[in-house]
């Protein structure tokens, strides 16, 4: 789930963050995570932003009640070192936090918060496909990927995304900063593999587009 530029940028071309997507994608990404069961969300993009995204429509929370579940997906954050910095935000959100990482340990930078002292619970990250089985087996199977582009590329070249979510918002950005960096070009699939599921013009002439990946 990402809100681009119409020509597919993430961020401007000097870097940070470019604040896409208004009400009507704010709107839709909350049905996305009304619908999770957890959402991954890189490290980079947590110390860029700060937090993740909570579900705040009173609809959607009714909803997630009445099936008896939790308010809020869970929040795994993706992280090489298993650090991030305390101050962030994302540490005192209504959330249930895991934390996905190679099992290397690493001692904590000053600043930063170790697993022991902000998550809940911490998952290896061996392969993609072995840690997903994890998340299944604890009863995460349904995932949404809020970011980064490296985080959406790497499970892009193994075959692993089975929807794509994109709002496209009114501005021209350019530079390299795309939502699909180049590492993933190997996996994306062949022609005629993504079959459009939904098209909806949003709140502030932005676009949501929804393709489904046709498995083989």
């Amino acid at each position: 789930m990402l809100a681009v530029s119409l020509d597919g940028r993430l961020a401007p071309a000097a870097g940070g963050a470019a604040q896409l997507g208004g009400q009507g994608d704010r709107r839709v990404l909350e049905e996305a995570l009304a619908w999770a069961d957890g959402c991954l969300i890189g490290a980079e993009t947590l110390r860029r932003h700060g937090s993740t995204c909570l579900i705040h429509g009173d609809d959607l929370l009714a909803h997630r009640r009445r099936a008896g579940r939790e308010p809020q997906p869970v929040a795994i954050a993706v992280s090489r070192s298993g650090l991030l910095p305390e101050v962030l935000p994302f540490f005192h959100q209504p959330v249930r936090r895991w934390l996905l990482q190679p099992s290397t340990e690493l001692l904590p930078a000053p600043g930063s918060r170790a697993a022991a002292g902000g998550f809940e619970r911490q998952i290896p990250l061996s392969t993609w496909s072995a840690a997903l089985a994890l998340l299944a087996a604890a009863g995460l199977e349904r995932l949404a990927v809020l970011g980064g582009a490296m985080l959406a590329a790497d499970l892009l070249a193994q075959g692993l995304v089975d929807e794509l979510q994109l709002t496209f918002c009114p501005q021209l950005l350019g530079g390299a900063h795309t939502w699909l960096p180049v590492t993933a070009a190997g996996g994306c699939g062949l022609p005629g593999d993504w079959q459009l599921l939904e098209h909806r013009a949003l709140e502030g002439e932005e676009l949501l587009v929804r393709y489904g990946r046709r498995r083989r």
